[in-house]
């Protein structure tokens, strides 16, 4: 797990702030507290990545609430709420804003522990494929329009003498705008480079980088 991701825990209650801030800790995970969501909101920008651990009910703003300021400020914190007895309906609705699980006190730790480790890795891999599709999307821009058109084909399944054709041009000078295009894209195989462009953008959703003329 990446020592940038902490474990925000947001409760009015400094007990169970005390008890959670614990419990994370003796089990390696890095933790925070903060006694309400306005004093968690009045930390940012300065709190590193991780996750939100907060009681869906509290005095001022509540979990929920704070759960949309996140979403509305566009921050990469998976929320997990903590519920207790008869406010499954406030979770039920947490979850539709996109929190990313709740649990009903009283809880076991390793569900709690579970919740918060799954919730961190799946920040870490969004990191990753974040990072990866911005790699991507360097080299696609770095290629210059007949590589992109050849990409376009190769990744339609076109022959090199059909793409060839389509474009006017000789099969032996699609091989070598084919290879330029492997060596710049850094796929050791086609198969890859289909992925890397999936990745990319080249298929489907049409937001990849435009080429340079």
């Amino acid at each position: 797990m990446s020592s940038d991701n902490v474990v925000h825990v947001i409760d009015d209650d400094e007990a169970i702030r005390q008890s959670l801030s614990f419990l994370l800790r003796s089990a390696g995970i890095a933790a925070r507290a903060y006694e309400s969501g306005d004093v968690f909101l009045d930390a940012l920008p300065s709190v590193p990545g991780g996750c939100v651990v907060t009681d869906v009910r509290m005095p001022g703003m509540s979990g929920l609430e704070l759960l949309l300021r996140i979403r509305h400020l566009k921050l990469d914190l998976p929320v997990i709420v903590i519920t207790g007895h008869g406010d499954v309906p406030l979770a039920v609705e947490a979850m539709k804003h996109g929190a990313a699980d709740f649990i009903e006190k009283p809880f076991d730790d390793e569900v709690l522990l579970s919740a918060v480790r799954a919730a961190l890795s799946k920040v870490v891999a969004d990191h990753e494929r974040h990072e990866m599709r911005n790699a991507i999307g360097e080299k696609l821009a770095a290629l210059s329009n007949r590589e992109r058109q050849v990409l376009e084909g190769l990744i339609a399944g076109n022959a090199n003498k059909v793409i060839a054709y389509d474009l006017g041009i000789s099969p032996r000078t699609v091989e070598i705008y084919r290879a330029n295009v492997m060596t710049k894209m850094g796929a050791k195989s086609l198969s890859e480079l289909v992925r890397m462009a999936l990745i990319g953008g080249v298929l489907g959703s049409g937001t990849a980088p435009a080429p340079k003329s």
